[in-house]
């Protein structure tokens, strides 16, 4: 019988087998950012301990940095201390870093793909959940708690037991306004938050291979949201294209040995996994959150549900306590639901391809006034250049959009970025839960395309109406 890529990968990585039947797994790659390691560098120091590898780790600052006024310095205390002592920590170290100031810094799942430091067949950690992402390169990628950073750095390994492998294999070809984005919130929709939960999942199928890099990543950022430990995505020309010269990726003779073993890097023909689903592209449509969980998301075109629809009890009792922090009231429809701010960024749709798609929907037009805020921040400092060369910052000014500078932003209020009470926001992130972009905040999931669109209109709107 065939292996699964999962299976390859994971096979090629264990160092040792427990009793309990979990292992002892090689790292390959280890992603630090401000938030999670200074307890982790804290417990090298005060155990006299060195990191095993400092040549893997690439370290950047995302959560805490100010998308504007940064020449000033980061306000909050204790934000400041955080990016301080990273930059501490990374000198003492002796670690790759990409700090404030450098064109390179911004957010660390938008970073290292573009320098090509996650390659196909690697383990990568981060303690970040949405480490993730990197699984579209053909890569065993997961997020880790503070103490198991610590682990990696002092030993390169990590405990773990191995997941189930479930194969969502998606058919046919995409309504021109879908989006990677779309994809994973339907899938969520359809499968639940707990429905990839004990699975690593891999994604496949003709609409998958269709799918940009971009898209991939996107894709595989928001498999924990359907509780999988990661996503995963076979290598093809595409994944090879997009790492060719990347400053990390192999050169000259390496690189050619490299792509003979990366074309290797897919599910054999008669691998068999422990579930599979399946579902057609022509089915999916743009979508949109309506609750405080991924899952409780509709298309566009939908109508909230009525509380009388709910499968069981505990379903009925989780979508009135939505309702009610949402502000929302049973079937209405999600295009007469107006929102206060937009945000387009985030790990999940921070890369060129999400703002040339956004600029696309939004040029020649302003934005709604009732429109508070509407902020475009780009998931790192090339991303921002290589929009500003293209003259996406000034689409996005003209229109009444403040152009920011990388950082996670909005995503999740760590930083000035933040939902006042009661606001009610368009997010190209990942989470949706109560009070994730500020107290009191409504957060709605949609793809950059609609979050444009919104931003225009000042409610959800079907950008299909637009052609």
């Amino acid at each position: 019988m065939g292996m699964t890529l999962f299976d390859k990968i994971w096979e090629d990585h264990i160092v040792d087998q427990n009793d309990d039947g979990s292992v002892l797994l090689y790292i390959d790659r280890h992603l630090v950012h401000e938030v999670t390691s200074p307890q982790a560098f804290e417990g090298l120091y005060l155990k006299n301990r060195k990191l095993w590898r400092p040549d893997t780790v690439i370290a950047t600052t995302d959560h805490n940095i100010p998308t504007t006024g940064i020449e000033n310095g980061i306000a909050d205390p204790i934000s400041r201390e955080q990016v301080e002592a990273l930059d501490r920590n990374c000198k003492n170290f002796g670690l790759i870093q990409f700090p404030i100031g450098d064109i390179r810094q911004g957010i660390i799942h938008v970073i290292a793909p573009e320098q090509g430091v996650v390659l196909p067949g690697m383990t990568v950690v981060c303690g970040d959940s949405h480490t993730s992402t990197h699984g579209a390169f053909g890569a065993i990628a997961m997020g880790i708690g503070t103490s198991e950073v610590e682990h990696v750095m002092a030993t390169q390994c990590l405990i773990q037991k191995k997941p189930k492998v479930m194969r969502i294999k998606i058919d046919g070809e995409l309504d021109p306004a879908v989006t990677g984005k779309d994809i994973a919130l339907y899938v969520i929709g359809q499968i639940g938050t707990a429905g990839g939960t004990g699975y690593a999942i891999e994604f496949a199928g003709t609409t998958i291979s269709a799918l940009s890099m971009e898209g991939r990543m996107t894709l595989c950022n928001m498999a924990i949201e359907a509780g999988a430990r990661c996503g995963i995505i076979c290598v093809d020309q595409k994944t090879i294209d997009y790492l060719k010269d990347r400053p990390f990726a192999p050169v000259d003779e390496q690189w050619d040995t490299a792509i003979k073993v990366w074309k290797e890097l897919c599910s054999d023909e008669d691998s068999k996994f422990d579930k599979e689903l399946f579902f057609e592209a022509k089915l999916i449509e743009p979508q949109v959150t309506w609750g405080t969980s991924p899952e409780m998301v509709l298309p566009v075109t939908g109508s909230i549900p009525s509380l009388k629809d709910a499968k069981d009890a505990t379903q009925r009792e989780g979508w009135a306590r939505a309702l009610e922090y949402m502000e929302l009231k049973e079937n209405t429809a999600m295009t007469d639901i107006k929102v206060d701010k937009v945000f387009i960024g985030a790990c999940t749709n921070a890369r060129i391809e999400d703002f040339r798609a956004a600029a696309q929907i939004i040029r020649g037009k302003k934005i709604s006034p009732h429109i508070k805020l509407a902020l475009a921040v780009p998931g790192s400092g090339l991303v921002k250049e290589q929009a500003e060369r293209e003259g996406l910052d000034k689409i996005f000014l003209d229109a009444g959009f403040e152009w920011r500078h990388p950082g996670c932003s909005m995503c999740l209020a760590m930083n000035d970025d933040r939902l006042l009470p009661g606001e009610r926001c368009a997010a190209t992130s990942n989470r949706n839960f109560e009070n994730r972009q500020g107290l009191g905040g409504r957060t709605h999931l949609v793809s950059p395309t609609t979050a444009a669109a919104t931003a225009i209109t000042g409610h959800f709107s079907d950008i299909r109406d637009w052609s």
